[in-house]
């Protein structure tokens, strides 16, 4: 048997493991339940992943797009993995070898104004 994981969104922040669960059941073996938490506060954030016995079973339950939970409708989709991003590069577009692209004249060179001084 293929598991197979759906994404459940647009979850009221007063939604429970178990509000879930009462919706989903009867689509068949609810085998887990993720309902995702600000780590900070514990609060939802909104979102759960629930992952059924059978790919059978999670399609079943994409009827449930639109059921209404604690006020809202909810958004069933099946879940994708989270694609990896590349690490982040800041791109500094003023340097050009270290020196800055916008440089002095010449002539604003302090030292140069010293020397032709003396």
């Amino acid at each position: 048997m293929q598991k197979r994981t759906l994404y459940i969104g647009n979850l009221a922040y007063t939604v429970v493991e178990e509000d879930l669960e009462q919706i989903f059941d009867q689509f068949g073996v609810v085998e887990d339940i993720k309902l995702m938490r600000d780590q900070e506060t514990g609060r939802s954030r909104g979102f759960a992943f629930i992952t059924f016995e059978s790919q059978e079973q999670a399609e079943a339950a994409m009827v449930a797009n639109g059921t209404e939970l604690a006020g809202r409708a909810l958004r069933v989709n099946e879940a994708r993995r989270k694609e990896r991003k590349q690490p982040h590069r800041k791109q500094n577009h003023n340097r050009q070898n270290g020196n800055s692209v916008y440089r002095q004249p010449e002539s604003f060179n302090r030292y140069d104004s010293l020397q032709r001084r003396h």
